[in-house]
């Protein structure tokens, strides 16, 4: 047997970062203007213009392909900067996330955690690939705080994290108040330098 001869065949093209980011702009889209219901594989691929097959070959469940588009707005319209003061920081991305809320995203969010908990086993993909990263990130910055000393509170990371968004989220989903920037700065900093 030749050395060619013994490599592993690969099946198909590889995966076409542009097909991909196609892909996903359209599931986003139509998730933000036509609902969650709308976003049907079929009219992810009439929009994004590729194929069921290649879209199937990819994502092997619908949902699977609804949270990557939503993970993919996210990480661009919320992104966790690695330098910088972190109460400055987490202000300001508390800050966009409740402009996110109150715009399509939070349409979006709100849909995909519904569904994902309605879905077998979606919800531990939603939680693995977006929130369990995203906070991981948060909490490390608050770490990076509290040894700092911008940040006073000397209760677990993780804890001043879920009361900030878990707050944000809540408050959102259940309407209790009119979410504001101003209001999530200000969150932010009674949480983490309170004593």
């Amino acid at each position: 047997m030749t050395s060619a001869e013994a490599k592993p065949v690969r099946r198909g093209r590889p995966r076409s970062g542009e097909t991909e980011q196609a892909i996903l702009d359209s599931a986003y889209r139509i998730m933000a203007s036509a609902g969650l219901a709308a976003a049907s594989i079929d009219a992810i691929a009439r929009d994004s213009g590729v194929s069921r097959m290649t879209i199937y070959k990819w994502w092997p469940t619908r949902e699977a392909l609804l949270i990557d588009a939503f993970l993919r707005q996210a990480s661009a319209m919320l992104p966790l900067p690695d330098k910088g003061d972190p109460l400055l920081r987490l202000r300001k991305h508390a800050s966009a996330y409740v402009e996110a809320l109150n715009g399509d995203f939070g349409k979006v969010q709100l849909a995909v955690v519904a569904e994902c908990i309605a879905g077998t086993g979606s919800a531990k993909i939603f939680s693995g690939r977006y929130l369990a990263l995203r906070r991981d990130i948060a909490v490390g910055i608050i770490k990076a705080g509290q040894k700092d000393g911008s940040i006073i509170s000397p209760e677990p990371a993780g804890d001043l994290y879920d009361r900030i968004y878990g707050t944000l989220f809540y408050q959102y989903v259940f309407g209790f108040r009119s979410l504001t920037r101003d209001y999530a700065e200000k969150l932010v900093a009674s949480v983490l330098t309170k004593k």
